[in-house]
């Protein structure tokens, strides 16, 4: 320790004069961990930086974009954000920030770069290449500098998806291993999918095929059962009908098993990484059939106001959690929702929801259609609209019966 405080009396060869270390020094460091570590908590304050790159957003690739939306050599997720410091095209021998964005236009990789410069109007580059930004932002800087007699800047050696970031290893094993990214043909994979890195990456912000952005009028698309049609699986828990021997311990009144729900629900289910998408649902433990086993939960709204609300989430690039209750409400539960909006669509799948009255309230509780072992993934059938080829909903489910589509 140095502390001119505590000095030892008389001559010591372990005192410390100086915090000069005369050897080098190796530290071992886990840079997957690292960059994982990141990407887990979800937000824009903890950032990595590599040379003259500030990474900030990796974004997000849907299952219609993969065809057009990377190069052999750099995958482009839409919403990608990064920072790169590099020479000023407008005063010599200064550096200046160019924030980095891909989005999409028309089906396309759009991507824009915007100049930051202190004391000046910022600039702003769009094109559907990064080649084609680059050039022009190189070409100005080594005009600039030849007219400055500065060395020559050799122009042939940059390459735009290498200034994007897009092609640095520690940003390459992040969008290798976003969901999806099998679908894109042309490119050649250098790391392939890390386990350390999926659990973050969705296919969309929330990690719910229910939430599917850019989907039109979504909250109107699931067909869910009103409280005067409640299905055959679920009526039988009320009728006395017992068809298998896990039924006899269930034939209670609506309102016990709502409240029986209320308390144990926490103990039913617990969120992981989903096989079929993003996030999804597990059964906690042995679940029997017909067993209320979460209630869908979220801010009760009409439909006028369900539709402000979808675009205003549309904007800030959010999926959308909506669920229909009746022909006049929705519930939203994009911000206020439970861990109910995780439950994945299946074509084989072993829930139901149901809209079922409760003290004059609709609640929709989600229940098991069959005995659900501990471990396995809760689904349920969305039963989207049928719609044409253009808004297709490519479904991921897995089942032997895969309807192969959501709508």
């Amino acid at each position: 320790m140095l502390c001119t405080q505590h000095k030892l009396k008389g001559p010591s060869d372990d005192e410390l004069s100086t915090f000069a270390v005369l050897r080098r020094v190796y530290i071992e460091r886990d840079e997957v961990k690292q960059i994982a570590s990141i990407l887990q908590r979800g937000d824009r304050i903890h950032l990595f930086r590599v040379g003259s790159l500030i990474f900030h957003a990796i974004g997000q690739l849907l299952p219609s974009q993969m065809a057009n939306f990377h190069s052999a050599t750099a995958i482009f997720p839409v919403g990608y954000e990064a920072t790169r410091i590099y020479w000023s095209t407008r005063v010599p021998n200064k550096r200046c920030r160019y924030r980095c964005r891909i989005s999409e236009d028309d089906g396309r990789p759009l991507f824009e770069v915007r100049v930051l410069e202190h004391g000046m109007e910022d600039l702003q580059y769009r094109d559907p290449t990064p080649e084609g930004i680059w050039d022009r932002v190189v070409q100005q800087v080594a005009k600039l500098r030849e007219e400055s007699s500065m060395l020559k800047l050799f122009t042939e050696h940059i390459k735009g998806e290498e200034m994007y970031g897009l092609t640095i290893h520690a940003v390459m094993r992040i969008t290798e291993s976003l969901p999806g990214v099998e679908n894109c043909q042309n490119y050649q994979f250098r790391y392939g999918r890390h386990p350390l890195m999926e659990l973050p990456l969705m296919i969309n912000p929330t990690g719910c095929a229910r939430s599917e952005p850019k989907v039109p009028t979504h909250c109107k698309r699931p067909h869910t059962l009103n409280s005067t049609s409640v299905s055959k699986a679920y009526q039988s828990t009320f009728t006395g009908e017992l068809n298998t021997p896990y039924s006899k311990q269930f034939v209670h009144s609506k309102s016990s098993q709502y409240r029986r729900l209320k308390t144990e629900w926490k103990n039913n289910v617990y969120l992981a990484r989903s096989r079929i998408q993003g996030l999804g649902l597990y059964a906690a433990k042995d679940l029997e059939k017909h067993t209320m086993v979460i209630e869908y939960i979220g801010t009760v709204i009409r439909n006028e106001v369900a539709n402000r609300r979808e675009k205003i989430y549309e904007a800030q690039n959010r999926g959308i959690y909506m669920f229909r209750i009746n022909n006049e409400q929705v519930i939203d539960a994009t911000l206020t929702g439970g861990p109910a909006r995780y439950v994945n669509h299946s074509c084989a799948p072993n829930c139901v929801a149901e809209v079922v009255t409760f003290d004059k309230e609709d609640k929709i509780i989600i229940i098991s259609s069959r005995r659900i072992p501990k471990g396995e993934e809760l689904t349920y059938d969305y039963q989207f609209d049928f719609e044409d080829d253009q808004h297709k909903i490519p479904c991921h489910c897995g089942a032997w019966n895969c309807r192969k589509w959501m709508n």
